[in-house]
């Protein structure tokens, strides 16, 4: 068992898959089910096993459901072995009941992690398996690190501006009536009357709370516990709400057999457990009915590791291909902050008409935009510094944005959205700013992600439009390489950010003034190249040594030694591949300790933050990446995969169509910017 990824293709002298014989419909049904399973080498059939040891053949039943028995009478009587599937710890945002396909599977050919009457596979790691590699547990560690910072649980559709309930509370976990960890501890509704009353007699004069499970409040199935438990101590709190909230201000967590259990320990509890799940008896639990054969104490990063890390067969729907467990958490942070941000609805101002396509995939996956609404919804969102009604949240193109440029209508694939500012604008604060001056420290794996992303930016030669372009190779002839980039002169980071030097001429002459020996590179901007925007310059090269309109700009940074610039991301780009970074104006990247600043820097930005640290915030945290091939919001390493394969739709006929008149009307670009 490992959570390193697998791939689809069978290396020369591997195995077959084999055949696992189902008697329930719903592996037929589910597609994303049956995928994993043939990754992980089973191929499902119908019919009978072969019978006998001889045979390679399976049967699989899911879990201990009702139609289990079928399956599990075959494979006695067909003398096969038997391989029970269930749902993996991290689901989706919603059951499975609403339609959610799982991220991962456990697979078991001992038992099932939920039942106790015989171990299963992860009883066996549990109780055997060293759990010492310190890799390993680092991983651990910096997973449920992850997974409480996101608020991620088996189900992750729950927002987080639910009203929290006053701290020091006895939370007790309901289950849905009948469910098989339930049954399978030989629980009923005397065990949850039992734990109800001991929850209120060993914490006197504390609050009672009983938290309904998610099918409850969703109506899929019913409980154990109802309004008939609640009196004037015990409360019964429906709610979504994330699990991590409510452990916060716990001071006791009670459960039969609930996942919420499990997660309460990386929260820093000790449970009181009256049933007999997989967590209970490594010395992490207060077990009321403890199994005798589970003797050995293991740390949180042990049993995570175990259950979460070694255990279950995690799945990557854009590879199409097993992965570890952090690509999971990465798509499910990037989907639930989705759900979070969009759910309650979005109004849209100002987003012109060609944008709204786009912005209605972005933001309108569960409920719809509405644009130029007389009656606004909760949230409103406007395009740039335009204004907004109320509080409006402000939208900009992200970092990593494309394959062409976004005056010629190519679609995005990531926005950033603001609640405070904007990213380029540093006369007042924006959310961007808090984002990198949190990340002046960063975990372990914080800063091994964004290293990596980092690595696989530079070696795969991505910016922020991917434009492609010659390859020059620079003869400077030893002297000192400056790349100096044009940028639009009318552009919202110029008005905003620049201090005294404003047009790419004064940039062109304050670099050739402060380094009167090296050799400038002038490369104008592709929007200014298109006739589009302002800020030609028509005697550059009387002012650079080398002006190139179509040189590939990864190329070029990965030859220069420095780089001098007003706003441009290029200036953050060129950091990204170690170069040394002049800024005469203030951009979001400026102020940090990372580049030489010869403009106005705000006071606010006092943060000694690192090249990872400064990665995480412009890349991981503030955008949002949306997967035009799955129609899903994704990660930033999801995102890279796309642009680096080119596995991007390109504007329609229209769209170029559009951004040809669009040249012949730059006079009036009101009408399409």
């Amino acid at each position: 068992m490992n959570a390193q990824p697998m791939t689809t293709e069978m290396s020369a002298g591997e195995a077959p898959p084999r055949r696992l014989f189902v008697y329930n419909g719903g592996f037929l049904t589910q597609r994303r089910v049956r995928r994993i399973l043939k990754l992980c080498g089973y191929d499902i059939s119908l019919g009978l096993p072969g019978a006998g040891s001889d045979t390679a053949d399976w049967v699989g039943v899911w879990g201990h459901s009702p139609t289990a028995h079928r399956g599990e009478a075959v494979a006695a009587r067909r003398e096969v072995p038997l391989l029970r599937v269930e749902d993996a710890f991290l689901r989706g945002l919603f059951p499975g009941r609403a339609g959610e396909t799982p991220v991962g599977l456990c697979l078991d050919t001992g038992g099932m992690h939920y039942d106790p009457r015989q171990p299963s596979d992860l009883e066996e790691v549990l109780a055997n398996h060293p759990l010492d590699d310190s890799a390993l547990l680092a991983r651990a560690r910096g997973c449920i690190a992850r997974l409480q910072e996101a608020h991620l649980s088996k189900y992750s559709a729950t927002p987080l501006d639910t009203p929290l309930p006053d701290p020091g509370y006895v939370l007790v976990v309901d289950q849905t009536r009948g469910d098989a960890a339930v049954t399978a501890s030989g629980a009923g509704d005397a065990h949850f009357r039992e734990m109800l009353v001991m929850a209120q007699e060993e914490h006197p004069g504390a609050r009672v709370l009983i938290k309904t499970h998610p099918e409850t409040q969703q109506g899929y199935r019913s409980g154990y516990y109802s309004e008939a438990d609640v009196n004037e101590r015990v409360t019964l709190f429906d709610q979504p709400i994330s699990p991590w909230q409510l452990f916060e201000g716990a001071v006791g967590v009670y459960t039969i057999s609930s996942q919420m259990g499990f997660e309460a320990i990386f929260a820093g509890h000790k449970p009181r457990v009256f049933g007999q799940p997989f967590y209970a008896g490594w010395g992490l639990t207060q077990d009321e009915r403890p199994v005798p054969r589970r003797q050995r104490r293991l740390t949180r990063a042990q049993l995570f590791a175990a259950a979460m890390l070694l255990y279950p067969k995690w799945y990557d729907p854009a590879r199409d291909a097993l992965c570890p467990l952090e690509t999971v958490i990465d798509s499910l942070d990037a989907r639930s902050r989705a759900w979070r941000e969009d759910h309650a609805g979005w109004s849209g101002h100002g987003i012109r008409l060609w944008k709204r396509k786009h912005f209605q995939r972005f933001f309108g996956a569960h409920t719809p935009m509405r644009f130029e609404p007389e009656t606004p919804s909760p949230r409103s969102m406007t395009w740039g510094s335009k204004d907004g009604p109320g509080d409006t949240w402000r939208v900009e193109d992200g970092f990593l944005r494309s394959r062409g440029l976004g005056a010629e209508l190519v679609p995005p694939l990531s926005l950033i959205v603001d609640d405070l500012g904007v990213y380029y604008d540093p006369t007042r604060p924006s959310r961007m700013e808090q984002l990198i001056a949190a990340r002046s420290a960063l975990r372990p794996d914080q800063r091994l992600r964004a290293e990596r992303l980092i690595e696989r930016l530079v070696a795969q030669g991505l910016s922020k439009y991917n434009l492609g372009g010659s390859a020059p190779e620079l003869a400077a002839n030893g002297r000192r390489k400056i790349l100096v980039p044009g940028q639009v002169e009318d552009d919202a980071s110029i008005l905003t950010g620049a201090d005294t030097v404003k047009t790419n001429r004064a940039l062109l002459q304050a670099a050739r003034a402060a380094n009167p020996d090296a050799y400038l590179i002038y490369k104008p901007h592709p929007d200014v190249l298109t006739g589009l925007r302002d800020g030609a310059i028509y005697d550059a090269d009387e002012l650079a040594d080398f002006v190139t309109e179509d040189a590939d700009l990864p190329h070029l940074l990965q030859q220069v030694d420095a780089v001098w610039t007003m706003t441009s991301l290029t200036g953050f780009e060129a950091l990204l591949r170690g170069c040394h970074v002049t800024t005469l104006g203030a951009p979001f990247y400026a102020g940090w300790g990372l580049t030489e600043d010869l403009g106005k820097i705000p006071l606010r930005r006092q943060a000694q933050v690192s090249l990872a640290g400064l990665v995480h915030a412009a890349l991981i945290d503030a955008p949002r990446y949306y997967d035009p091939r799955l129609g899903a919001p994704c990660a930033v390493e999801q995102a890279l995969l796309r642009l680096s394969e080119g596995d991007i739709p390109h504007p329609g006929y229209a769209n170029r169509l559009l951004s040809k008149l669009q040249g012949i009307l730059a006079s009036r670009r009101a009408f399409w910017r």
